[in-house]
């Protein structure tokens, strides 16, 4: 057996008109992401951390932004078929630990959610994702509340 460890980042502006929406959890708040998709970058983060460890590309490589068929589509749709692309490679994922990093909305309450959502639409534990939020004391464009970015890093492991 072969373990790999990838990771992922993302980052979007926060625009009004849009839902919020973090790890396939939708969050109250009077601004969402701005994106192709549904500008879900917790989700984003963690589809690079999979496919980072399995040696597949980025996110851009398998779902271009300029792609139509891409636009507005939910990222946990992505996740699937992230999850089904590093499966016929061989590869399964079998922990993630991420961070949001955001200014606001509080989202420690909805962290819980947001693991066992994306555990589930990997088929893995909930015990195996870890989902962190943390803020950056007003500084630079998310203290500002300008936007949202996610840190990810996902474990996997081959059946070789």
């Amino acid at each position: 057996m072969t373990v790999r460890s990838g990771i992922g980042f993302d980052v979007h502006p926060l625009v009004a008109g849009r839902l919020l929406v973090l790890g396939g959890v939708r969050v109250p708040h009077f601004s969402g992401l701005k994106g192709h998709s549904d500008g879900d970058t917790l989700t984003h983060a963690v589809i690079d951390a999979i496919l980072g460890g399995a040696g597949l590309g980025d996110i851009g490589t398998h779902f271009p932004p300029d792609d139509a068929s891409f636009e507005g589509v939910d990222s946990l749709v992505l996740l699937d078929r992230t999850r089904d692309l590093v499966a016929s490679s061989g590869w399964r994922v079998t922990y993630v630990d991420a961070t949001i990093i955001a200014e606001e909305p509080k989202l420690s309450p909805l962290v819980a959610r947001m693991a066992k959502t994306l555990s589930s639409r990997l088929g893995i534990d909930a015990s195996s994702v870890n989902v962190k939020a943390k803020t950056t004391d007003g500084l630079g464009f998310t203290g500002r509340r300008e936007g949202i970015a996610a840190l990810a890093v996902a474990t996997l492991e081959s059946g070789e």
